[in-house]
């Protein structure tokens, strides 16, 4: 039984999808910029998500929109004197750059607000109709006190949201915590034609669209980062569920938690942003995607190299484990109860630490197989099959050791013949030689074994 924890509902409840086929929407980023790690967890949190469903024999329809239109996109495009078509294009084009670095496989539909406009627009026009909206100055408006639900994802009263949450103060709105649907068109911005005159659509609206058009009125999973907690997601249960005549919009809310440094979470704002493609430059995916996922996703782990360089050390054992050559042996290890391990994990609000475990500690027992002479072939099959529910790839990173095979293996047996001088610091020294060149051996009943990180 998969449980996972509902945002809602502040509970783990069993997962049962609506219909034949599982409905996840992800709110994706504002591209106006290079993605950082920050998008990175996301995307991986919702990637894996997806790939255990499709695992358990679900199938999946992921939407993870854009938003391409916006205030930040406007900013950088006049700073940098050219088109906010421009502007998206060239950082949605980085994204997917980015998250096929990282593994992420592209969602069933990646929607872009200003491709689903006419949506929008008809979207707005029927909560305008049925009186949950009006206009002023060109401009139109949600009624928050119209909806006796609004706040019950973030748990917050009006007035306490008012406290939070720097609000339009536009003169003429009919209450403070009103929220935008569509913004009247301001001078050299983008614009479209619209009801109530030109101009182009708030935010939350967009992404109540979009999901309406790919997805259905209803939907099994809604995800994003907590941060969009208040007001984005409740705004758009508000608008979503009133349009619809309160259907509940998505069963489950699920959110990741967000990136911190120093106790802080991570932000462009702060300065402290590790862009995607920088790391991937020092790291692999594997060891990115592993960094990740030691930590469960509703936590907020903590950016630190040491711990990338950590898990990227910690994938050569994987690597190591799934490469062992079979043997002609009657016995065989038994993956089965780690297998049953990882799935329990899993099931239990995916819980990829735990999961992860499991995996180590079947390493550690093909090990104890190859140690013995029997076949750990079907272990290390099933190493590769739960590494891939995660998106470890298993592909050893480029070589950076500058070491040729002959130097490696010169090397280790100058530390062959150290040890059996039982000379031990000259042994330890080869072998940091050997992993300072990113050079990882492991010793065995049958010699020595080695390979690139």
């Amino acid at each position: 039984m998969i449980k996972f924890y509902n945002s809602l509902t502040h509970t783990k409840e069993e997962f049962v999808p609506i219909g034949d086929e599982v409905k996840m929407y992800v709110c994706g980023v504002t591209v106006y910029d290079d993605s950082h790690l920050g998008h990175a967890l996301s995307s991986i949190v919702f990637d894996v998500l997806h790939r255990y469903l499709e695992f358990r024999g679900y199938r999946v329809r992921r939407v993870h929109n854009f938003t391409d239109v916006d205030d930040k996109i406007i900013n950088r495009a006049n700073a940098d004197g050219v088109s906010t078509e421009e502007i998206t294009a060239q950082y949605i084009e980085s994204f997917f750059e980015s998250m096929d670095g990282l593994n992420v496989r592209r969602a069933t539909v990646h929607p872009r607000a200003t491709e689903d406009m006419p949506e929008i627009i008809g979207l707005i026009q029927r909560l305008v109709d049925g009186g949950a909206a009006y206009t002023l100055n060109g401009s139109v408006y949600f009624r928050v006190r119209n909806d006796d639900d609004y706040g019950k994802l973030s748990g917050q009263n009006i007035e306490q949201m008012l406290e939070s949450t720097r609000h339009e103060m536009e003169g003429g709105k009919e209450h403070a915590a009103d929220f935008v649907l569509w913004k009247a068109a301001k001078p050299d911005e983008p614009r479209w034609d619209s009801p109530w005159g030109p101009g182009r659509p708030g935010w939350h609206i967009e992404c109540s669209a979009m999901a309406f058009k790919h997805l259905g009125e209803q939907i099994d999973i809604h995800g994003g980062g907590l941060d969009l907690i208040f007001p984005h997601h409740e705004n758009e249960i508000a608008q979503s569920e009133t349009a619809s005549g309160a259907v509940p919009f998505a069963r489950f809310w699920i959110h990741n938690g967000l990136l911190r440094i120093a106790g802080q979470e991570m932000s462009k704002s702060l300065g402290n942003a590790f862009n995607v493609k920088s790391a991937l430059e020092e790291f692999s995916s594997d060891a990115i995607r592993l960094w990740i996922l030691q930590s469960h996703y509703r936590s907020n782990p903590l950016l630190d190299k040491d711990l990338i360089a950590s898990a990227e050390r910690s994938m050569r054992r994987i690597r190591q484990a799934v490469e062992i050559e079979s043997t002609d042996s009657d016995d065989s290890v038994d993956f089965r109860p780690f297998e049953k391990r990882f799935v329990e994990a899993m099931d239990d609000d995916l819980n990829t630490p735990q999961a992860i475990a499991a995996i180590f500690d079947l390493c550690r027992e093909v090990f104890r197989g190859r140690d013995a002479g029997i076949d750990v072939s079907d272990a290390a099959e099933a190493i590769r099959d739960l590494t891939g529910v995660l998106g470890l790839t298993l592909e050893a990173p480029p070589d950076k050791s500058g070491l040729s095979d002959d130097e490696i293996e010169a090397l280790i047996e100058q530390r062959k013949e150290a040890r059996d001088a039982r000379c031990w610091g000259d042994a330890d020294a080869v072998r940091d030689q050997l992993a300072e060149s990113g050079i990882s051996i492991a010793d065995g009943a049958g010699g020595t074994t080695w390979s690139r990180d």
